[in-house]
């Protein structure tokens, strides 16, 4: 068994620390495209929020970075869970690549991970739709326009201004 090495001290790995593996030349295929995953902090679940959560250190000596979904699927497969309630993020690659450190969340259910996670982390899963909307600018300049008139003009001095006149 290899170790990863961690804040915590060495942390026996499942799967094995490439980096610490000193491969012989036949061997050497095999080796580069294994892929390391460890979980650094303790992950007891959290009942309140219906969660585990972590901290992942990716071991990916031949390869630049990991996908998200590669990811997510090791993580579903560890932990004998649906890959969609696997959330990952704050993925960072350490400088001169083969290891990334990030943050991963395991929701018990769909209802508690649309409870608690961020909208914008919902809508990038495809829990949730994003809603389309004006630009920001666009949404200012029409109540500015609406702001001139009083009474029932107002819905008609919201819409945009014609570019015939």
């Amino acid at each position: 068994m290899f170790y990863c090495k961690s804040r915590l001290g060495s942390v026996g790995c499942p799967s094995g620390g490439p980096d610490v593996l000193r491969p012989s030349d036949n061997s050497s295929r095999l080796i580069t495209r294994h892929l390391s995953l460890c979980v650094r902090a303790n992950s007891s679940p959290i009942r309140l929020l219906s969660r585990r959560q972590f901290i992942i250190d990716v071991l990916h000596p031949s390869r630049p970075n990991v996908s998200k979904a590669n990811l997510q699927e090791k993580l579903a497969t560890l932990y004998k869970t649906d890959k969609n309630r696997v959330v990952l993020f704050g993925l960072r690659t350490q400088f001169g690549g083969g290891k990334s450190t990030g943050f991963a969340l395991i929701y018990d259910d769909e209802v508690a991970q649309k409870k608690f996670e961020p909208k914008h982390r919902l809508i990038r899963s495809g829990i949730v739709t994003k809603v389309e909307r004006p630009s920001r600018k666009l949404r200012h300049e029409r109540k500015n326009r609406a702001k001139k008139v009083r009474g029932t003009k107002k819905t008609k001095a919201a819409e945009p201004a014609k570019k015939g006149k």
